[in-house]
């Protein structure tokens, strides 16, 4: 049976060498020194070895490693795999430490349109990845993502505050439903407690056009035909450019809205490169328009709103 002085005199061989322990725990002693504890079992007709960790400084002592083996017979009786379990558990700390990898995971894998995976990578990157993305999923707590929205919110984008908020809760739920043992902070952060997907003011300084865009929210309408008309005034395009326009003409990633040269009735697509605003409001529209294809649905979402 080992001792912590029998341990502590044990000397490196040209080859590894095993000492007994009892119960089946034994140290394996490399060329090098190492001095590391192991147990041997059988399960399922398979042999496998589990180490439970090195002696010595910044490793274990004798007595945790016997109470190791203990929970490894107790697996083993179970039908479980100590090895396969410690395996697991190191992939689970090593897959996803960070929100950012597991939110790259999420925006790769998870199921939906390709424009809402645009537009929700284009919201990823500007709002939640440089204030997230090296923190670990135990780190974020639910004051700071309400801080995050909140400073969405007095810049004037209530909608992307909501759409940050939302894709924090769907990238926990992916990592939780993979098995991450964290709490969701979007849990507790309520979309109606961030702000209403109304759009507001954009307030700009260019004479009539800043005074049309800010009167829009004066108007008696809808939140979606006032979004669209601070959208004409932002971007100058022809109303039934915006009227017949889909999804898949804008890159939420590059700010960039293609209009094919066929609605142009040009040689060459039309770019209208989108400001910050522009970017807002489409995340809105985005919200009004659901599953829609196109930008201003009717109330039937597979037509336009010209139709």
């Amino acid at each position: 049976m080992l001792t912590d002085t029998r341990l502590r005199h044990l000397k490196p061989k040209e080859k590894l060498y095993k000492v007994n322990d009892r119960d089946g725990l034994y140290v394996a002693v490399t060329p090098a020194g190492t001095i590391s504890f192991r147990y041997n079992y059988s399960i399922n007709g398979r042999q496998e070895t589990v180490t439970f960790g090195r002696y010595g400084v910044g490793g274990i002592t004798l007595a945790e490693a016997r109470e190791r083996l203990n929970e490894a017979k107790k697996m083993v009786a179970d039908g479980r795999s100590p090895a396969r379990e410690k395996a697991r558990d190191k992939a689970r700390i090593k897959d996803a430490e960070t929100f950012g990898a597991w939110a790259e995971k999420w925006l790769r894998g998870y199921q939906m349109a390709e424009s809402t995976r645009d537009m929700r990578r284009s919201v990823y990157q500007r709002e939640v990845k440089s204030k997230f993305a090296q923190q670990k999923l135990s780190e974020i707590t639910h004051e700071d993502l309400r801080a995050l929205t909140d400073n969405i919110v007095e810049r004037g984008a209530p909608a992307t505050a909501v759409h940050a908020r939302e894709i924090v809760l769907q990238v926990y739920r992916w990592a939780i439903e993979r098995g991450q043992k964290v709490e969701n902070p979007a849990d507790l952060v309520r979309p109606a407690s961030i702000a209403k997907f109304e759009p507001r003011d954009r307030a700009l300084t260019a004479g009539e056009i800043g005074l049309m865009y800010r009167y829009m929210e004066c108007v008696g309408s809808t939140p979606s035909i006032r979004a669209a008309v601070k959208l004409l005034l932002l971007t100058m395009v022809r109303k039934s450019e915006l009227t017949n326009a889909t999804w898949d003409e804008v890159n939420f990633s590059e700010a960039v809205w293609t209009i094919p040269k066929e609605r142009m009735k040009r040689r060459n697509p039309h770019l209208v490169f989108l400001p910050r605003q522009a970017m807002d409001i489409l995340i809105a529209l985005k919200t009004f328009a659901g599953s829609s294809d196109f930008i201003l649905p009717s109330r039937y979402a597979f037509r336009c709103a010209n139709e």
